[in-house]
């Protein structure tokens, strides 16, 4: 790869992401009162137009003549408008229409995402061995986290001040709490 075209990709990803990036807190207060997944999932058709903010993982992405389908399993937004890392808290996926070039590769399965934009009804597909109806939503914009947020916080072991502590040089290291 010459330089020109590294640096041109590298360039063209950098505004990608400064594009992707930010949402103005008013928009995002205002969406915050709106609708919630379930509502619009039970009913999607009954909301076209509305505006929401919904957030989840990454499942797929694929281009389509229009733009890019992108499928994503609903988690619970937090307050910074992040979604929750807990898969057991999801109420479904839906389908996130982007309308322009969005070259999957730079939503890899996995990646964390929040996307405003409005309900546009909804899309039947296949699931496994059945057919799912997928709420479907008009990106306005979609925050993608970066991978180094996608990490839940982890307790780490203390390890202590010196080697003879922690859990590989002591022989009387036990996981906390102790129970005796």
């Amino acid at each position: 790869m010459s330089d020109k075209l590294l640096a041109r990709t590298l360039l063209s990803a950098v505004a990608l992401l400064v594009t992707l990036a930010g949402c103005a807190s008013t928009q995002e207060a205002e969406d915050r009162q709106g609708l919630t997944f379930l509502q619009v999932k039970a009913t999607p058709d009954s909301f076209q137009g509305q505006s929401v903010v919904f957030g989840g993982k990454v499942l797929t992405a694929r281009r389509q003549k229009d733009g890019t389908r992108i499928e994503i399993l609903q988690l619970p937004l937090d307050q910074s408008m992040r979604p929750g890392y807990d898969l057991t808290q999801s109420q479904g996926r839906f389908i996130a229409l982007y309308r322009e070039f969005l070259d999957p590769a730079t939503i890899p399965p996995g990646t964390r995402v929040t996307v405003r934009g409005e309900v546009s009804g909804s899309v039947t597909l296949p699931l496994d061995e059945t057919d799912y109806t997928y709420p479907a939503i008009s990106i306005k914009h979609v925050q993608v986290w970066p991978a180094s947020e996608d990490m839940a916080p982890r307790i780490r072991p203390y390890m202590g001040p010196g080697p003879s502590w922690g859990p590989y040089w002591s022989p009387s290291w036990r996981p906390w709490p102790y129970y005796w």
